[in-house]
């Protein structure tokens, strides 16, 4: 008995109606929160929502038919809800100084050329595994987008990280681009070394560590990451680029030693990370020590302590003061959501990532081929680093890192990298999720009971 997915298009059409509620109904509470009244802009805002949503929702019936039905509908709940929360941001700090600009407008205008490239990924790349001959090429780009920011005229230091690129009028973190472009370049690799990278050498304490002469590919990746704390001040980077790479390794050789391995030079990069980077240091000593009077976590507390007036439901949409944390609709907009939304909120919006990083996941696990499932591994675990370096920054739990939280925090580089993401994992979905060739064919002869439907 063979087993074949439904398309499900009518349910992800379903979640997406209630996706737009969630995201226009909470544009509309900001309005009426703040000013007493709905938005005069809600119709428009509400229609360019709409039909972006639905020309995604289009693209995948017409080019992606079997892909999973759940990750667009969550990823434009969540878009949803960042560009009201940005809205509220903005309404205050103009009120506070009309000369200021509003972040809304481009983060909706960034929205719709990340919807525009996730079309485009969906109709011009067919199979994903046509990715796996771009390998090196790859993994070159990347790391020549991780070098940009430091050529001078071109790169720019902001809130002390060196991590942005200028070019006329436009500037954008080229990062955002090099983890999609990491994730293709490390699965291609490990996929034609894994045998090797396998191979148990020494056993210490019930663990077989790698041979010495395969310790290359990873002292290579901590030495880039190493690079990009120095040199760029970015410690979120770096902790996000060699903690995918060490994911993936693992999950492609299957072997523990690796996890000590990059343990082991995780610790080791971070103690000179902290001892050669102020940057850190001040980061480091700002988590360790917020409510000093010599304090530098003036950010920080101003979060927490919107958080705890926010407590368990929220102050409701406009009803608190997010404006007075700094950069509140970038960093710190969960913290923003949290006072307004209250701990309930921010549960909701976390399970909501963590529904995105399982379907990925269980596309990996579905993926018939070993670069597919290597991709969509890497790509879920994005996610997932991205979300608890964010969440854990926040909340104290590690020092602050800077990263951005997807698809609720204003900027267009982040934005843009993560609808090309899950572009991605819906055509590895698809293909994963696609029936065989003789399900397909209406000439063939096969018996109807004989196709199950899953979700």
């Amino acid at each position: 008995m063979e087993f074949v997915h439904r398309r499900r298009r009518g349910a992800e059409l379903f979640l997406l109606i209630l996706s737009l509620v969630v995201g226009i109904g909470a544009y509309a509470a900001v309005g009426l929160g703040v000013d007493g009244e709905v938005p005069t802009d809600l119709v428009t805002h509400g229609l360019w929502l709409t039909v972006l949503v639905v020309g995604a929702h289009v693209a995948i019936r017409l080019r992606a038919a079997y892909a999973d039905p759940i990750l667009l509908p969550l990823v434009a709940a969540l878009n949803g809800l960042g560009l009201a929360m940005i809205h509220r941001i903005d309404l205050a700090r103009i009120a506070a100084n009309p000369d200021r600009s509003s972040f809304a407008p481009s983060q909706l205008m960034w929205m719709t050329i990340g919807v525009v490239l996730f079309v485009t990924v969906l109709f011009t790349l067919r199979d994903h595994r046509r990715l796996q001959a771009f390998t090196y090429t790859a993994g070159l780009v990347a790391i020549l987008l991780l070098i940009l920011p430091l050529l001078p005229g071109i790169g720019r230091t902001i809130n002390g990280a060196r991590i942005w690129i200028h070019l006329g009028p436009l500037s954008f973190q080229p990062g955002e681009i090099a983890k999609v472009l990491l994730v293709i370049a490390f699965a291609g690799y490990l996929v034609l070394h894994r045998d090797a990278l396998a191979l148990a050498g020494r056993r210490v304490l019930f663990v077989d560590l790698p041979r010495g002469r395969d310790l290359g590919p990873i002292l290579a990746m901590w030495l880039v990451s190493l690079g990009i704390l120095v040199f760029q001040n970015d410690l979120g980077s770096s902790l996000l680029f060699f903690g995918l790479f060490l994911v993936m390794l693992y999950v492609s050789t299957e072997r523990p030693g690796w996890l000590l391995v990059g343990g082991v030079l995780f610790g080791a990069g971070a103690y000179f990370g902290y001892l050669t980077t102020s940057h850190v240091q001040v980061r480091v000593d700002g988590w360790l020590h917020p409510f000093a009077q010599d304090s530098n976590a003036y950010q920080l507390v101003q979060g927490m302590y919107g958080m705890a007036w926010g407590g368990l439901t929220g102050r409701g949409l406009g009803q608190g003061a997010p404006q007075t944390t700094p950069i509140s609709w970038s960093d710190f907009i969960l913290p923003s959501l949290g006072e307004e939304l209250g701990l309930t909120g921010v549960v909701a919006i976390i399970l909501i990532y963590g529904l995105i990083v399982e379907r990925g996941l269980r596309t990996a696990l579905i993926c018939r081929d070993d670069f597919g499932k290597l991709v969509a591994t890497g790509l879920a675990v994005v996610f997932a680093l991205q979300v608890f370096v964010v969440v854990g920054g926040v909340t104290k739990l590690i020092p602050l890192t800077g990263l951005t939280t997807p698809f609720l925090s204003q900027g267009g580089s982040s934005l843009v990298a993560n609808w090309v993401i899950i572009a991605l994992l819906l055509r590895i979905s698809d293909h994963a999720r696609r029936p065989p060739p003789e399900f397909l064919d209406p000439d063939a002869d096969v018996d109807a009971t004989q196709v199950v439907s899953l979700r």
